[in-house]
């Protein structure tokens, strides 16, 4: 049932090692399985965990179930919130550099619907400062 229903719109977040929606890298960009159990790497979990979200490292779950990156990019309306300055340079790298794995977020470049990207002004520091 899933797999058949279109996204009208998806809140996904930009983890510190440029993960997209728990889809840590190197990310799958090919299974078409609209929602997959994905092990979290010890960067993740302790973003978890720093995020205040659990207590202890040891309650962050070693595993989640997120959207394929596939799901993602078929999602009419992706949304986007990045806060925090220590995911600077994962938004640098997902915005300015090649569409790759290791940059799981980097495939929100080939997004050809409608993306919205939310940054403070900490995660937008390294776009700035590109600027200057």
């Amino acid at each position: 049932m899933l797999a058949k229903t279109v996204v009208d719109v998806a809140f996904i977040g930009i983890g510190e090692n440029g993960h997209l929606a728990f889809n840590d890298p190197p990310a799958n960009f090919e299974t078409t399985v609209p929602f997959i159990v994905v092990d979290l790497d010890e960067a993740c979990r302790k973003q978890q965990h720093g995020e205040k979200w659990f207590a202890q490292l040891e309650d962050v779950p070693k595993q989640a179930i997120t959207m394929s990156m596939q799901q993602i990019m078929a999602a009419e309306h992706v949304v986007v919130t990045v806060p925090d300055k220590r995911k600077s340079k994962a938004v640098h790298a997902a915005l300015t550099g090649p569409v790759c794995t290791d940059v799981p977020a980097s495939i929100l470049q080939l997004h050809n619907k409608k993306c919205s990207i939310f940054l403070d002004i900490h995660s937008a520091s390294q776009l700035l400062n590109a600027q200057q």
